[in-house]
């Protein structure tokens, strides 16, 4: 059981993307999920988290840059990206989050290309 992510690209700084998350089943519906990053010959890291309740989080790089938001009958959560700088380039994946690590095996990702 894998999430799927969609919505990479090439873009210009200070442009804007949106990734998909689509989650494989609804049993994770009310799970925790997570955006991580990627950059290139660095070390996969958190991006952003949205709880079942909604509730979110960022990492101090994205604040006010990113939004992540869900949508339960859908089984979607989505990564808003905004403003987007050449330091944002990374294979993006989305995951469980179960508060010790990731939940699931990874997927593919989905690669963002921000040139300057």
């Amino acid at each position: 059981v894998q999430l799927v992510e969609s919505g990479g690209g090439l873009v210009q700084a200070g442009g804007s993307l949106r990734l998909s998350c689509e989650l494989p089943d609804s049993t994770l519906a009310e799970h925790t999920i997570a955006w991580y990053k990627e950059p290139p010959g660095k070390r996969r890291e958190h991006v952003a988290v949205i709880a079942g309740t909604g509730r979110t989080n960022y990492a101090d790089a994205v604040k006010g840059r990113f939004t992540v938001s869900r949508e339960h009958a859908r089984r979607m959560v989505y990564l808003q990206m905004n403003s987007l700088k050449p330091e944002d380039t990374a294979v993006y994946y989305c995951n469980v989050d179960t508060g010790v690590g990731p939940g699931l095996p990874w997927g593919q990702g989905t690669l963002v290309t921000v040139s300057s």
